[in-house]
């Protein structure tokens, strides 16, 4: 029996009567047994995902590396053909930015827009149908993004037409939703007491979702809009149907075909998988993902520029 010391509130217990350790008890060294078995599993399992992806990685910049130079960046295909050792993505590179920025030119107000009815306005069956074509478009296949923006501009224009604003079109199908999920997602964190506020104030809905709303997940916007980038820039079946490929530089984007690094790391491979061909593929599948690393630094600038907590 526990011995009990007296005190001017009462019996004290003694350490016989302390509740038992975590580590003493059985059902106690078995949740630790079971925790540090799930934490290793879970170890090994990351590890197990990261080799292909450091594989890949690393097979990418020790092929591709060797090709980086100046003159690869800073000149075209004109006049390259059979085993020419010359020639570079000058042109493709151009090409990737130019489609990749109209397409965000077309999606990101678009989805952002969407985004903002579905928080702050949508209500009943537009609201829902809205919804569920948001994730019908989600899951839907690159080349058929191609397929409807060849099929417009037949419409519109001509079967023969191909230009980077069909390219431009084409991406922007995959984009919206992406921008719209996540741009919903940053919207419904914006705490509610602020939209209050602001109405409290005599603030106009309109003004509240300009000034607070936006101004409040605008970090989070920009990353929705950057991994929208990241998902479309790599895609090369829809750039294969509206676009092509060419050998110069071309800066229109409304007449004509456009080379794009995707198409060209494609075209490429395909005409030489062994040669200098598959070399400048390799070299533009390293440039590609500089890019995607690039657009990444670059807004997570800007989320921290301005971002409400840096303030």
């Amino acid at each position: 029996m526990a011995v009990q010391t007296q005190s001017p509130t009462g019996p004290t217990p003694t350490p016989t009567d302390a509740a038992p350790s975590f580590a003493t008890t059985a059902s106690g060294r078995r949740r630790k047994r079971t925790n540090t078995i799930m934490a290793v599993v879970v170890t090994v399992a990351f590890l197990i995902a990261l080799i292909p992806l450091i594989s890949l990685l690393v097979e990418v910049v020790v092929r591709g590396g060797k090709m980086i130079s100046w003159d690869f960046l800073t000149t075209d295909m004109a006049g390259v053909f059979g085993d020419m050792t010359t020639g570079g993505v000058e042109h493709a590179i151009l090409g990737t930015l130019q489609i990749t920025a109209l397409a965000t030119l077309i999606s990101a107000p678009i989805g952002l827009l969407a985004a903002i009815y579905l928080v702050e306005y949508g209500t009943g069956r537009l609201a829902k149908t809205l919804t569920f074509f948001v994730d019908v478009m989600t899951g839907i296949p690159s080349i058929v993004a191609g397929l409807f923006a060849v099929a417009l501009f037949a419409l519109l224009v001509g079967p023969a037409y191909r230009s980077g604003l069909m390219a431009a079109v084409a991406l922007s199908v995959l984009m919206i939703p992406v921008v719209v999920r996540s741009c919903e997602e940053m919207l419904r964190l914006v705490p509610n007491e602020l939209r209050e506020a602001a109405y409290a104030l005599g603030v106009p809905k309109w003004l509240t979702i300009i000034k607070v709303v936006l101004r409040t997940s605008l970090a989070g916007i920009v990353t929705s809009i950057v991994l929208a980038i990241a998902r479309v820039i790599g895609e090369t079946a829809p750039l294969l149907l509206t676009v092509g490929i060419v050998t110069t530089v071309n800066t229109n984007m409304l007449d004509g075909r456009v080379a794009t690094l995707p198409v060209f790391a494609y075209s490429q491979y395909a005409q030489d998988s062994q040669g200098v061909g598959a070399d400048r593929a390799w070299g533009a599948a390293l440039v590609l993902i500089v890019m995607i690393m690039l657009l990444n630094l670059v807004a997570r600038f800007i989320s921290r520029r301005f971002s409400i907590a840096e303030k």
